[in-house]
């Protein structure tokens, strides 16, 4: 009996924890007003964020590219973008961050990431799906809002709480007795669920939150949004088909991130009707 209050005790302060940690990390996003849990601090962030840099330059297999025709286009957005980030909504973190950008010379990787504290990379692979600079702003703009917006510290405070209501489930499963093999069997069945229904569905609301203020970054920055619809379509048709479903898949489909950046490309248009328009340059011809 004794041990049984033990654990009820237990199950209370750990549901009292997680409340309480629920409650101070919550803010709100400037542009959506989607309500974000963050439990780490913007300095741990761009901690992690240098670190993670550092691992990416040092690797090998990551081979700078020295190519002026490679390396001056990517500059040549990443300020503009960067500059657009400081007039924005989110100008007090974009501020804060030290910018920094690198093109990875990887003919077969078509991507490109910024992290927090404002480290950015470009792979050369991404060139033949952007076609002109105003593709690539849009494939950065994406990029810089991820870090911009604390994605990052966003899944890990969700994984840290899934993590914790797990653990919650289980003591309390103890505390009711019904321990064992059926208990092991329920909190596996939760972390599949907790798997799809919170944590993926999480990671696509970043994808298209950063696709759409995305395009209204690019556009500040004087860059024609709707390459972002050509970029997507380019993606769907190479696209060898193995992808997995939308429900199993951290990222939104390609034909649901046209038709969102279609329905969001009348705000993104105004913004770049006001600009000085950028000559939509070709990007280096990749081998």
């Amino acid at each position: 009996m004794r041990t049984v209050k033990r654990r009820s005790r237990r199950v209370f302060v750990m549901v009292m924890s997680v409340a309480l940690a629920t409650l101070a990390g919550c803010e709100t996003n400037p542009y959506t007003g989607r309500s974000q849990l963050l439990m780490t601090s913007v300095s741990q962030e761009m901690q992690m964020g240098a670190q993670a840099y550092d691992q990416v330059k040092s690797d090998p297999k990551m081979r700078p590219s020295q190519d002026p025709r490679e390396v001056e286009p990517v500059k040549r957005v990443a300020a503009r973008i960067v500059e657009a980030a400081k007039r924005s909504k989110y100008a007090e973190m974009a501020n804060q961050f030290q910018w920094e950008v690198t093109v990875i010379k990887d003919d077969k990787t078509p991507n490109a990431f910024a992290l927090p504290g404002g480290k950015m990379a470009v792979y050369t692979g991404i060139f033949p799906m952007a076609k002109t600079e105003a593709g690539l702003a849009a494939v950065m703009g994406h990029e810089v809002v991820h870090a911009l917006a604390r994605h990052g510290a966003e899944r890990m405070s969700q994984g840290q709480l899934t993590n914790a209501g797990l653990q919650i489930v289980g003591a309390a499963a103890g505390a009711s007795g019904r321990g064992g093999m059926l208990g092991q069997a329920t909190m596996a069945a939760l972390g599949v669920g907790a798997k799809v229904g919170v944590l993926l569905p999480f990671s696509r609301k970043h994808e298209s939150e950063a696709d759409y203020i995305g395009i209204l970054l690019a556009a500040d920055a004087g860059y024609d949004p709707r390459e972002a619809v050509a970029l997507w379509e380019r993606m769907g048709q190479t696209s060898s088909g193995g992808a997995p479903s939308e429900f199993m898949s951290t990222h939104p489909s390609h034909e649901t991130r046209i038709d969102q950046l279609k329905r969001w490309m009348p705000e993104a248009m105004a913004i770049y009707q006001s600009k000085q328009p950028v000559p939509a340059a070709l990007l280096p011809t990749v081998p």
